[in-house]
């Protein structure tokens, strides 16, 4: 009996292992190719002739992008846009989470205020009317105009709530006794305690911020102050020729459009691919913890 347990046992863990590599394989190979492609000759590209690994090694696509100031300036506008986002966004998480992960006999409308927010994820006010409050505050073609509107991320604040909550209620009560204010129960021990959900919820924001696009597209007049997606979005995908120089158009020549997409594809994300690494072992616990409501 024991020895057909551990048998079903070893049988569910190798394809539990099948499975999951699989599962990062579908992720991780599109990634590769892109990097194939981007290193690949126009002619390899072109002809569809690029796998896992590139065909004929070429640096001019990464030349061509080297080439183009409007690409790393998009890039600058998309760093101050996710560093003071993000700042922005965990401030308010923070501090709105913490009042919400009382008990209602400590905070009498912490369930109205809940639903308030929770009402927020479910109906939108529509794409017209942010933008003429956006307009009307003169927040157009600014920075703020791309962090204030979202500048309160409503499910990383459930998230963030539902981890303080999980938190032992007799740490607080011992700070508490020795005379520790409300702020400094947040900033002194329910913050540090939360290490794995911060980091998630940091991830969660500063992805967010780096991958958005349309905003950028509303919100700013002039190419010269997209951020980066939105940048892309014109540029990569429409190949919007009034923002190509001639010399842009004299590379385009000798170089495939497709291997010049992929270069600037794989600048975009390469990144986020660095910051994931070092904050990867919170996400797990940051997410099971934190979507656990007591």
């Amino acid at each position: 009996m024991l020895y057909t347990h551990t048998k079903a046992y070893r049988i569910f863990n190798i394809f539990n292992h099948f499975f999951l590599i699989s599962l990062s394989l579908l992720c991780v190979l599109p990634i590769v190719h892109t990097l194939a492609v981007s290193f690949s000759s126009s002619w390899a590209a072109s002809s569809g002739a690029v796998g896992l690994w590139p065909v004929d090694f070429s640096w001019k696509s990464y030349e061509f992008v080297a080439a183009k100031p409007e690409f790393f300036r998009s890039m600058g506008v998309t760093v101050q846009r996710a560093l003071a986002g993000t700042a922005l966004n965990m401030f308010l998480t923070v501090i709105i989470a913490y009042p919400l992960s009382k008990e209602t006999k400590a905070f009498r409308w912490r369930t109205w205020y809940v639903w308030f927010f929770v009402f927020t994820i479910l109906f939108h006010g529509g794409l017209i009317p942010s933008y003429l409050v956006v307009k009307n505050l003169q927040l157009l073609d600014t920075l703020w105009a791309l962090v204030l509107p979202g500048a309160v991320p409503v499910f990383n604040v459930i998230l963030l709530l539902n981890f303080f909550r999980s938190l032992p209620k007799e740490l607080e009560e011992a700070a508490a006794m020795d005379g520790a204010g409300h702020w400094t129960l947040l900033w002194r021990l329910y913050a540090p305690l939360s290490l794995p959900a911060l980091a998630t919820v940091i991830l969660f924001t500063i992805v967010g911020h780096w991958n958005a696009w349309f905003d950028g597209l509303i919100y700013m007049n002039s190419p010269e102050r997209y951020p980066l997606q939105s940048y892309m979005q014109t540029v990569v995908i429409q190949m919007d020729l009034e923002l190509l120089t001639s010399t842009d158009l004299s590379m385009l020549e000798s170089i495939s459009d497709r291997t010049t997409k992929s270069a600037q594809i794989f600048l975009a994300a390469f990144p986020v691919l660095l910051v994931y690494p070092f904050l990867q072992r919170y996400f797990v616990k940051g997410i099971v913890m934190g979507s656990v409501k007591e």
